[in-house]
């Protein structure tokens, strides 16, 4: 049987690969309320007073009005034998967002419902459950020889091959674009993604703080240092990341990855607030009237969002199914719909806690890699970056990287562009 040259490096790699576990969190995850016993009531406010300062949060300049919703907020919760648990203040969608526990007799969908009539609230939801679209694969990653650049593991990059990693950074690296990565906490020390990270925020109440595996996957592929000797180069490895903790992980097994509509909440908040100009969603969960306010709120401002597609859901899922997000699956899911962008997703070398290097494969990948490449357009041009923005190959919409470069920067004496010229086979 003849070999195609990516098995035999893969053979190399696999070689050298550690069987053992990913190194877990360090601690249990602490006892917290189950979420779907949950539901949130948001209360309106006045969002002409709201003045941003340092803190998240801000200030709203009427904490004679914040308390009387508080004080509402407690006599809903007793007349309808609910605890109140938390609140948060959302103002980019004028509204107090109150958390309640619901009693085991109580039916979460209900009590939303019946807790929307109230005259002072705006709307109910349940506190819905989101799942991070990825999957740890065969183990640690040591490295490959003689790769170019200098990076161990970039021949085995599905992107070094399929995207022309290195013709694309002759254009652009994303400098100092500011990608927002809502997941689980990254590690900021490790070795890919030191000075990567310009803000770093945990979003999640009651569960120990430490590196997890997806987040750090993630941002790996999206901006871990290029040409440094160390493991892999991200697709935009000059782009700033804002780390926002919003998911946590489950130890299993297997290892799994969850969120919940408030902690998104106030990470897209947050990412919104603080300017990012990409927000990467590698999760996907039931549609959430909240988290759908607050995207189209970053849309307006021009943000590029982009969201994993979950074949397993309607439509894919939310949040890729909610008007204006960049919908992107991994290139081996079949049968996609139309306006569903492909991407390298399978067998995905990239950074891992305790300053590793694993195996990965799912659309949560694939979406990274989209807003990697929505990073290096971003630095090209300030106009907004949407689905309309990319090139794809047919059939099925895989994203022609070189393509979509070029189309927003323009012709150029590279790589990208001479292949370009001379195949003349780029759709566009």
């Amino acid at each position: 049987m003849i070999r195609s040259p990516r098995s035999a490096l893969f053979g190399v790699l696999l070689c050298l690969v550690a069987l053992g576990p990913a190194r877990a969190a360090d601690g249990g995850p602490a006892q917290t309320p189950d979420p779907r016993r949950q539901v949130l009531v948001l209360m309106k406010t006045p969002p002409q007073h709201y003045r941003p300062n340092a803190e998240y949060g801000g200030d709203y300049g009427d904490g004679q009005g914040r308390g009387a919703r508080r004080r509402i907020a407690g006599r809903i919760a007793r007349e309808h034998g609910l605890t109140l648990v938390s609140d948060w203040p959302l103002p980019l969608v004028g509204v107090d967002c109150y958390v309640m526990a619901v009693p085991p007799d109580q039916s979460p969908d209900e009590v939303a419902a019946r807790l929307s009539h109230d005259p002072g609230v705006a709307w109910s939801q349940p506190l819905n459950v989101y799942h991070a679209q990825g999957a740890q694969g065969l183990g640690e990653a040591q490295g490959v020889d003689g790769a170019t650049p200098n990076d161990p593991l970039y021949r085995v990059q599905p992107a070094a091959r399929e995207w022309r990693l290195a013709d694309l950074h002759e254009i652009s690296t994303g400098r100092n674009v500011r990608v927002a990565v809502i997941d689980s906490m990254v590690e900021r020390t490790h070795p890919d993604l030191l000075g990567q990270i310009q803000v770093s925020e945990n979003f999640v109440a009651d569960r120990a703080a430490a590196p997890e595996q997806h987040g750090t996957g993630v941002a790996g592929i999206i901006a871990a240092l290029a040409d440094n000797g160390l493991g892999i180069a991200g697709v935009a490895p000059h782009a700033r990341l804002m780390a926002l903790r919003a998911c946590w992980q489950l130890n299993g097994p297997p290892v799994s990855t969850v969120c919940d509509s408030l902690s998104l909440a106030k990470a897209v908040h947050f990412a919104i607030a603080h300017n990012a100009q990409v927000i990467n969603l590698s999760l996907s969960g039931p549609p959430d009237p909240l988290l759908g306010r607050l995207l189209d709120v970053a849309l307006e401002r021009g943000v590029t969002v982009v969201g994993a597609f979950d074949h397993s859901l309607p439509d894919g899922g939310f949040p890729a199914s909610h008007s204006g997000v960049v919908a992107v699956a991994e290139e081996s899911v079949a049968a996609t719909p139309a306006g569903v962008f492909r991407a390298p997703g399978r067998d995905v070398p990239t950074s891992q806690p305790g300053g590793r290097w694993f195996l990965v494969s799912g659309s949560s990948y694939a979406a990274a890699h989209v807003s990697g490449l929505f990073a290096l357009l971003r630095e090209r041009t300030q106009l907004t970056q949407n689905g309309a923005s990319l090139v794809t190959l047919p059939p099925g919409g895989a994203i022609d990287a070189c393509a979509t470069l070029l189309r927003a920067s323009g012709p150029c004496n590279c790589a990208c562009s001479r292949t370009r010229q001379s195949s003349a086979i780029v759709r566009q």
